[in-house]
């Protein structure tokens, strides 16, 4: 999935699922250019928000998925399909071979946003609520942004920060309130998903310099192609498959909306409008997870999780303003 991002510039914000988006970059020099402007566009808010919207559909996606697919299986097969639809728009649009020194970012990207942050926070639905996963990865932003400040060598100023440690405080305190004041196996695995999808969406920032964002996702996607393979045909021997309508339209929505769809409308919308505007949309991305939970899932929320989401909107909207 910036999952960004599953997208992301060193401070975009992008909640991937899945993925993600992975850089601020959305199509070489004319891009950068626009970005730098800030040119509104109607269409390109458009394609953004529609971005949003499907990387907000993609916990409620994998909680679908699991009805049907063991987390290996679901994980593997995902990134199969993905991995074809990207090849197949790559091939069709004849992009040429990325450059022989951006394999080992390709890699990291890889590692970071095509495998580690969906297999930690499928593994970590299978006990937690998407409700709790989406506060959680909430803070995603924030975690990327002081990835990419150690990354980068970048000095974001105190207040930076302060807004950025008040964020980590709030969504520290929702999950230790809502499992009885200690962390659970599933708040470990969305940690550690924040911290594998920062490096990558870190690593994909800079990428987004030499080739525009949604080729990095593509041919990080076509990279981890073998292994999905492999990890397809062990994940199905040994995990149980029970197809119903609902896990197989989770599997499609997470390979083709949340992974390459979101991510494709969600950086051509960057690229009109440039990085920050682009940013502030995916503020709303946690809340409308929070809506996907009670509507598709059938959730109860706690009264604490909007008031933590919103608190965590708050924080990274200040970020947004002081660097």
């Amino acid at each position: 999935m910036r999952a960004k991002n599953s997208a992301t510039g060193t401070t975009a914000i992008a909640v991937p699922p899945s993925t993600a988006r992975i850089g601020a970059g959305g199509g070489g020099r004319a891009a950068t250019a626009r970005q730098d402007r800030g040119a509104p566009g109607g269409r390109g808010t458009l394609l953004a928000s529609l971005g949003v919207v499907a990387f907000s559909l993609t916990f409620p996606a994998t909680a679908w998925g699991l009805e049907s697919f063991g987390p290996w299986s679901l994980v593997a097969v995902r990134s199969v399909l993905a991995a074809v639809i990207a090849g197949g728009f790559l091939l069709a649009r004849r992009i040429p071979l990325p450059a022989r020194e951006h394999w080992a970012g390709l890699a990291v990207v890889a590692a970071g946003v095509v495998v580690g942050f969906p297999l930690l926070t499928t593994l970590a639905l299978r006990t937690s609520t998407t409700s709790h996963a989406a506060v959680v990865v909430g803070l995603l932003p924030l975690t990327t942004a002081v990835t990419a400040a150690l990354r980068t060598g970048v000095r974001p100023s105190v207040r930076f920060w302060a807004a950025a440690v008040a964020g980590a405080l709030v969504v520290l305190g929702f999950t230790l309130g809502g499992s009885g004041g200690s962390l659970t196996a599933g708040d470990g695995y969305l940690f550690a998903a924040l911290l594998v999808c920062a490096a990558g969406y870190t690593e994909g920032g800079r990428l987004a310099r030499f080739m525009p964002g949604w080729q990095v996702i593509g041919w990080a996607l076509v990279l981890c192609l073998p292994l999905a393979l492999a990890g397809s045909v062990l994940g199905l021997a040994h995990e149980p498959v029970h197809l119903t309508g609902r896990g197989l339209a989770g599997l499609v929505w997470v390979a083709a909306g949340s992974t390459f769809l979101g991510l494709y409308v969600w950086y051509r919308g960057m690229a009109e409008i440039g990085a920050p505007r682009a940013s502030q949309l995916q503020l709303a991305q946690p809340l409308l997870t929070l809506v996907w939970s009670v509507a598709l899932l059938g959730e109860h929320l706690t009264p604490a999780a909007p008031v933590a989401a919103c608190a965590v909107l708050v924080c990274i909207a200040f970020t947004q303003r002081v660097k």
